[in-house]
């Protein structure tokens, strides 16, 4: 998965994950950790720092926007921050439920792509729209 994807992934599992009462610390604080990182990198942009802090349901409906302000600032480049998403999501699977809050926040991503090992899945892409072939 690409670092943007992993990162807004993360974020989406972490908002979800952190208001179940099964989820442990370790989740919550990563979540927090990981928030704090991207928030630093997002100094100055108080729109970027306060959709780092939205619920479930807005980050997905302004995900575009945050992932330009988040490649704008250069923290899908930072290996500090994909470490802290990557360790996120790795903490949310280990909860009950957790991969499926993991499936579900990735289920939408129209393209991707994967490094390292492990097991990936996606399915129920669907293109809407007209195209024409030459």
């Amino acid at each position: 998965m690409e670092p943007i994807s992993l990162i807004i992934a993360a974020l989406g599992a972490g908002a979800i994950a952190a208001t179940k009462e099964t989820a442990g610390t370790a989740v919550k604080d990563a979540y927090q950790g990981l928030k704090a990182l991207i928030k630093k990198k997002l100094e100055g942009d108080v729109l970027g720092q306060a959709m780092v802090d939205a619920k479930p349901e807005e980050i997905k409906q302004a995900e575009g926007l945050l992932k330009d302000k988040i490649t704008k600032a250069g923290a899908d480049q930072d290996a500090a921050i994909i470490q802290a998403a990557q360790e996120l999501l790795n903490q949310v699977k280990e909860q009950p439920g957790g991969q499926q809050i993991i499936t579900q926040n990735i289920s939408n991503v129209k393209y991707a792509a994967t490094s390292g090992s492990g097991n990936a899945s996606i399915s129920g892409i669907n293109e809407q729209g007209t195209s024409k072939e030459d």
